[in-house]
């Protein structure tokens, strides 16, 4: 009788073994790619996938920019509070969220007891060439837009280093990017968290 063939995880298989059920959410600043590398990662994950704002912008009936202007910010950030904590009592999914999301206390809080939050960090050039031909962000309707994404770098990058996983963003192939995130997760296990 032949012996079994045994053929060795994925690196898909091995990262949803090491989020052991748990969601998966993608913090960062705006630009860092956390929609377009979380899709591609729910896809492999074999997960569905959610984009805090566009569910902000289903579930209130008003854009994200519209928010801002009507209930400011602080409103703007109970909402998104709340659907995140919903969203994370929900089935396990891929969540990525709006860049000052993970800034808001309540909402991170929210995200350590019910996911495994990963930072897409990037380079202010980066996100600056990402982020300047859209004019749909809110926070970047200022004088000297670059000067304020390099202030909200400074404000942002010390709490975005609590999310338990850092990959660095870079100028590459998304699939690149979503291979490496895929290997960090996957790397939890090899660390014994």
């Amino acid at each position: 009788m032949p012996e079994a063939l045994t053929v060795a995880p994925s690196l898909s298989d091995r990262a949803r073994e090491a989020l052991g059920g748990r969601s998966l959410i993608f913090v960062g600043l705006m630009g860092a790619g956390k929609s377009a590398i979380g899709r591609l990662v729910a896809q492999q994950l074999a997960l569905p996938f959610v984009d805090t704002d566009a569910e902000i912008e289903r579930v209130s009936r008003m854009t994200i920019s519209e928010l801002f202007a009507t209930y400011g910010e602080t409103e703007f950030r109970a909402l998104e509070a709340r659907v995140m904590e919903r969203l994370l009592h929900q089935s396990q999914r891929v969540i990525s969220t709006g860049g000052g999301a993970f800034i808001n206390e309540q909402t991170r809080g929210h995200i350590k007891a019910g996911g495994l939050s990963i930072w897409l960090r990037a380079d202010l050039d980066l996100l600056w060439d990402r982020v300047r031909k859209r004019d749909t962000r809110p926070l970047l309707k200022t004088e000297n837009p670059k000067q304020t994404l390099e202030n909200l770098m400074s404000q942002r990058y010390p709490i975005y280093e609590e999310a338990e996983l850092t990959v660095e963003s870079a100028d590459v192939r998304k699939e690149t990017m979503a291979h490496n995130v895929l290997a960090a997760i996957a790397g939890l296990s090899a660390r014994g968290r």
